[in-house]
């Protein structure tokens, strides 16, 4: 559940964060009730949209019919291609069965990579995903962790994992 007024930065830039690297249920429960708020929100992915003051019991039937279909598109728990493998839920990685230590962006980017594998992913759609749509983070430093990652699969006999097509993006290459 999310507040539109949260301090620092408003619920609708935390519902597009969240929107860029995951799928869990989003409900804005807050005093704003213009329409064009109710769309905003529901735009930027929000499941649904409740104005205060509301009844504790409609909230309730709400989260519950969120929760019931959110139960029938349930993302994967594993991504696997070729001989990679991730647990979604565990933040692990096996490379031919062997476990491999990889840091929570290495981690980010792998995932995005292997959750939808033939797509090119731009620095900016990688950079949006990992760290935010306003941040300043740089290609060099998305490049580093790119580099870190090839070295890493690399070393676990999974050599040109990550394609580069230059001046376009990068994709999840063969993994065999």
């Amino acid at each position: 559940m999310l507040d539109i007024g949260l301090p620092e930065i408003d619920g609708f830039e935390v519902c597009r964060r969240i929107r860029a690297t995951s799928e869990v249920p989003i409900l804005f429960l807050t005093a704003r009730d213009d329409e064009i708020d109710r769309i905003v929100g529901l735009e930027l992915g929000a499941d649904d949209y409740v104005c205060k003051p509301f009844s504790p019991r409609e909230l309730v039937a709400r989260v519950r019919a969120i929760l019931k279909r959110a139960g029938h598109s349930a993302q994967p728990e594993t991504l696997a291609r070729g001989c990679i493998a991730l647990d979604l839920r565990a933040r692990s990685c096996q490379v031919s069965g062997a476990d491999l230590a990889l840091t929570a962006t290495e981690f980010g980017i792998l995932a995005r990579l292997m959750a939808d594998p033939d797509r090119l992913a731009t620095r900016p759609a990688l950079i949006a995903a990992l760290w935010g749509a306003q941040s300043t983070v740089s290609d060099r430093t998305l490049d580093s962790h790119l580099r870190n990652l090839r070295r890493k699969l690399a070393e676990a006999g999974c050599e040109g994992a990550i394609e580069t097509v230059h001046g376009q993006g990068m994709r999840l290459g063969a993994c065999a």
